[in-house]
């Protein structure tokens, strides 16, 4: 039996051509205005948000920063 390799050229089945309706890769990350703070935290809360991020492979500082945006909205919404 002879092991042949697909011409890359030439579609393999039935092929259905949809149009690009994905964003462009600037609209993936929106800008948003940010204040530089400093604050205090227990070691205990950072050490948990540095082990979540490590595990999801994001930054401590955004999850907590996303954490803090969730609660401001959701009191927004409630207000």
């Amino acid at each position: 039996m002879k092991n042949r390799t697909p011409d890359p050229e030439k579609p393999i089945g039935n092929v259905t051509i949809v149009e690009d309706f994905l964003p462009p890769p600037e609209q993936l990350v929106p800008k948003t205005k940010t204040v530089r703070v400093t604050m205090e935290f227990t070691k205990e809360s950072i050490e948990f948000f540095k082990r979540e991020a490590k595990y999801h492979n994001a930054s401590y500082q955004e999850m907590i920063r996303n954490l803090v945006d969730t609660y401001a909205k959701q009191q927004k919404q409630s207000n």
